[in-house]
């Protein structure tokens, strides 16, 4: 008998057998397995990434140690004065979403009033943004908020370097929205990434497409030397150091296409660096998907 249907159903691994339901007719169904290629086969470099993710773990775990002895002192500093400054917890806790889809709590640094969402709800941050504690304009400032997030790397949550990670209801949204989105989620969400380095903060679902070609590239290039010239740039962005430099060290094509795979043949995403602000349509349902939000 010819099947009426063919459903075609993907594992959340990298790599596995994909699962091939026939169904031949109301109520009944024949089901066999058949090896698919994963996403990242296509990208270069792509049959060693399991290998090349594992040993970049390992290394992360070792430096985001002695980082984290180091940075406890400032941390405690930070916290102190959120405490002194305004009500509520030093730190802040919120569901994102990692490697293959799993939730975990991210830690920061509070920069806004406690529980303020529940009076703005979830909305950019802008410049004089009330929201914002004195000392949280200086910690966002200088991202030095996002410290504590090395516990995250210790616990296995996250690497160093990496697609920064997103809320779970932004993330379904933003999958939705942009093809090739979900690849963000075969490897572990970064403290920083070339994304970050490179662009502004997101202000629109066009930003959010053009940090996707970074990612991608990233994925398929990361390896121990650009994780290190990657957190040098970080440092050098937190004591505002001109973008130039940060340019040079990484070497980047400039004019950079990524490949977003997740559609037929896959999607091109001209990415420009540091594009201008104006650039994005203002569409607020969108916008408000992709807010940095919270604390």
């Amino acid at each position: 008998m010819r099947p009426s249907n063919i459903l075609l159903g993907s594992p959340p691994e990298p790599q596995g057998a994909a699962s091939v339901a026939l169904v031949t007719a109301p109520g009944h169904a024949a089901e066999t397995q058949l090896d698919m290629p994963s996403v990242t086969d296509d990208l270069p470099g792509g049959d060693d990434h399991p290998r090349r993710f594992e040993l970049k773990a390992a290394v992360d775990f070792v430096l985001a140690a002695g980082m984290f002895v180091l940075a406890m002192p400032l941390m405690l500093a930070a916290a102190a004065l959120i405490k002194l400054t305004s009500r509520g917890p030093a730190l802040y806790t919120q569901n994102r979403v990692g490697l293959n889809g799993r939730e975990f709590r991210i830690y920061k640094l509070r920069t806004m009033r406690h529980n303020c969402e529940a009076v703005s709800g979830v909305r950019w941050a802008s410049a004089g943004d009330p929201r914002i504690t004195r000392v949280g304009a200086f910690l966002r400032d200088t991202h030095l908020d996002e410290l504590p997030q090395l516990w995250n790397v210790l616990r296995g949550d996250m690497a160093l370097v990496g697609p920064r990670p997103e809320r779970p209801e932004f993330v379904t949204r933003l999958a939705a929205e942009i093809p090739g989105y979900a690849e963000r989620l075969t490897v572990r969400p970064g403290v920083t990434g070339l994304a970050q380095v490179q662009l502004p903060a997101d202000t629109c679902l066009e930003s959010v497409r053009l940090k996707l070609a970074y990612d991608v590239h990233y994925i398929a290039h990361a390896g121990l030397w650009l994780d290190l010239r990657l957190m040098l740039c970080t440092g050098l962005k937190m004591l505002h150091v001109p973008f130039g430099v940060s340019k040079l060290i990484l070497r980047i094509p400039a004019g950079l296409v990524g490949h977003a795979p997740g559609a037929a043949g896959g999607t091109e995403a001209p990415v420009r660096p540091r594009p201008a602000a104006g650039r994005c349509q203002p569409s607020a349902p969108v916008c408000r998907v992709v807010a940095r939000a919270g604390g």
